[in-house]
C-alpha cells in the first residue's frame, strides 16, 4: 500500500500560513463537509439523525476526524455557512444547512464557539491543508411560517436580522423568475413555506457592511479559501470589490446552470465557478450504459473554448444540492467511471461527504446524511479508489506543476468510451472512461499515437489495477477492460519512490 505521506505535505506545507490565491487553488483537492452531518462531538456513529433539523455535526467532532479526510488524499476542507441562522422547524425543515442566516456578525452556537472555529482552522493548517468557508450574500433569513398563507413577503419582522434589520434593505417580495435577469438578482428565493428575504446587494450601504464582513472573517479565521451560494441571484458589480475585500483569496461561485454560455462569463466577476456545465454531462454520460458519451466529448471542448480559464473550477459530481450519483445507478463500474473522471478533470476536484461511502439519498434532504453513520468506513472501496486517483493527481502535480495549467482534452473517444490526456509527455495522465457497466465482460482498446505522448516501447502502468503495459513498435498500446472498469495510465517510471503500485 502506498503512503499519502509521501505526496501530499510537500504540495502544501510551501504555502503554509499564506493567503491561497485562485492559482494557488489549483493543486487544491476539496472535501465538502456539511457541518451539521460530518461528525459530532462526542464521535458517536449510532446517533440518530432527523435529516429536517439539526444532528450535532460541531466543528470540534470535525477536528477528530480530519484524520479520515486527510487519508483520502484531500487538502482542503469546504464547510457549511458559519454565521448564526434562525431557528425552529419548519415544514421545509430547520437551518441545520447553514443558509438561512440571522446575524452575520455571530457564529450558529450549534456548529461551536469562536474557539472552536480558530482551532478547526489551526488544526488543518498543521496538517498542510485549507480551509474553504461557505458563505450567502443574496438573502437573509426566512420569513416566519404562516399556516395557510400565500406569499410569505409580508410576514417578515426583519428586526430579527442582524445587521440588516429593516424592510428598506430587501427588494420588494417576488418569487424568481429564472427566465428574467432582472427577476434573478431583485426577486427572492425559497418558497411560499419559507421565503428568503433578498437583500438589496447594489445598495452602497450594504456592499460595504459585507467588505467589512468578509474582511473580518477571513482575518479572524485565517479562511483560505471561499465558495458562494447563488453567485447568479446578485448583481454583478458586487463581486470583485468582495472578493478584494477577503484578501483576494479564491472564491468559487455556485451558478446553478449547465449552459457554458450562461456559466463561464462569471468567472469575470469571481476567480472560480462551480463547474455546472461539466457535471451534467458528466451525469449523462455514466449514469446508464446507455450514457451520452459524445455529449461529454463536446462538452469538454466546449468549456475550453467558453471558459476564461477551466484549471480555476471546481469539478464535482455530487453535492448538497443535487441527487447523489448513486440514487441514479447502483452499478460500482459507472459510478468509479464518474468520480474519477471528476477528480482528473481540469480545476480543483470537489468531493461531497458521503461519495466515499456510496451514500444514496435522492432529492434535499435526502441528500444530506450523517456520515457518522457509516462507521467512517476507510475500507470502503470508493474510500480506497478516491484516495489512490487524489495520490497520482498529487504526484503529477509533484512531478511538474505544468500539469495544472494543462488542458485536459479527449485524445479519442466512441459511443461508449472516452480517453482523456493531462500532463505533459514523461508526465501524462491518459485515463480511459467507460460506460459498459459492471458485468460486460472484456472490451479491448487500441490507445496510442502522437495524442497520448508516448513512443515505442514506453511502459504505462494502470495505477487502478496495476498492470504494466509496454506500447509496440507503432507506439499503441492494446488495452482490455474489464467489466466497464476505467484505467489511468501513468509513466511506470515516474511512479518510482511514489509508493503507488509498490513502486
Amino acid at each position: 500500500m502506498f503512503s499519502l505521506t509521501k505526496i501530499l505535505p510537500l504540495l502544501s506545507l510551501s504555502i503554509l500560513g499564506q493567503c491561497l490565491t485562485p492559482a494557488q487553488w489549483r493543486q487544491e483537492s476539496i472535501y465538502q463537509v456539511i457541518t451539521d452531518r460530518f461528525a459530532r462531538t462526542d464521535g458517536s456513529t449510532t446517533a440518530g439523525c432527523n435529516i429536517n433539523d439539526y444532528c450535532g455535526g460541531t466543528w470540534a467532532g470535525l477536528i477528530k476526524k480530519l484524520d479520515y479526510i486527510q487519508g483520502m488524499g484531500f487538502t482542503a476542507v469546504w464547510i457549511s455557512p458559519v454565521v448564526k441562522n434562525i431557528e425552529g422547524l419548519t415544514s421545509d425543515g430547520s437551518s441545520y444547512h447553514g443558509y438561512w442566516a440571522q446575524d452575520i456578525n455571530s457564529l450558529n452556537p450549534h456548529f461551536g464557539t469562536a474557539s472552536d472555529l480558530k482551532a478547526l482552522s489551526s488544526a488543518l493548517h498543521s496538517r498542510g491543508m485549507h480551509l474553504m468557508v461557505d458563505i450567502v450574500t443574496k438573502s437573509s433569513a426566512p420569513a416566519n411560517e404562516k399556516q395557510g398563507y400565500v406569499g410569505c413577503g409580508n410576514c417578515v419582522d426583519y428586526s430579527t436580522l442582524s445587521p440588516f434589520n429593516s424592510a428598506s434593505y430587501y427588494h420588494p417580495f417576488c418569487f424568481i423568475d429564472y427566465n428574467n435577469a432582472q427577476s434573478i438578482t431583485n426577486c427572492w428565493e425559497g418558497s411560499n413555506t419559507v421565503s428568503l428575504p433578498d437583500l438589496r446587494t447594489e445598495n452602497s450601504n450594504v456592499q460595504s457592511v459585507f467588505n467589512s464582513w468578509i474582511a473580518k472573517l477571513v482575518s479572524d479565521y485565517s479562511i483560505d479559501g471561499l465558495r458562494v451560494d447563488s453567485m447568479q441571484q446578485v448583481n454583478a458589480g458586487f463581486w470583485k470589490p468582495f472578493q478584494a475585500a477577503a484578501g483576494g483569496i479564491h472564491a468559487i461561485g455556485e451558478v446553478f446552470n449547465g449552459d457554458p454560455a450562461y456559466t463561464c462569463p462569471y468567472q469575470g466577476q469571481l476567480s472560480g465557478v462551480m463547474n455546472y456545465p461539466t457535471f451534467y454531462t458528466i451525469t449523462n454520460a455514466f449514469r446508464s450504459t446507455n450514457g451520452d458519451i459524445q455529449s461529454l466529448v463536446n462538452g469538454i471542448n466546449r468549456m475550453k473554448s467558453t471558459c476564461s480559464d477551466v484549471t480555476l473550477l471546481g469539478s464535482f459530481l455530487e453535492n448538497h444540492d443535487n441527487p447523489r450519483f448513486p440514487s441514479l445507478t447502483s452499478d460500482v463500474s459507472l459510478i468509479k467511471n464518474a468520480i474519477g473522471f471528476t477528480l482528473l478533470a481540469d480545476g480543483t476536484p470537489i468531493i461531497y461527504q458521503g461519495q466515499e461511502q456510496q451514500f444514496r439519498g435522492a432529492d434535499v434532504p435526502t441528500n444530506r446524511e450523517a456520515l457518522w453513520l457509516s462507521g467512517y468506513n476507510t475500507g470502503s472501496t470508493l474510500y480506497q479508489y478516491i484516495k489512490t486517483l487524489n495520490a497520482l493527481r498529487s504526484l503529477a502535480i509533484k512531478k511538474d506543476p505544468k500539469y495544472l495549467t494543462y488542458n485536459a482534452w479527449p485524445i479519442q473517444s466512441d459511443s461508449r468510451t472516452i480517453v482523456m490526456r493531462k500532463g505533459f509527455t514523461n508526465n501524462q495522465v491518459i485515463s480511459i472512461w467507460t460506460n459498459r457497466g459492471a458485468n460486460s465482460g472484456s472490451a479491448g482498446i487500441t490507445v496510442g499515437g502522437g495524442n497520448a505522448g508516448w513512443g515505442a516501447g514506453w511502459y504505462m502502468t494502470d495505477v487502478l489495477s496495476c498492470k504494466t503495459y509496454v506500447a509496440d513498435s507503432n507506439g499503441n498500446i492494446a488495452v482490455t477492460l474489464s467489466d466497464g472498469l476505467p484505467q489511468v495510465l501513468f509513466p511506470s517510471q515516474a511512479l518510482n519512490g511514489s509508493g503507488i503500485c509498490g513502486k
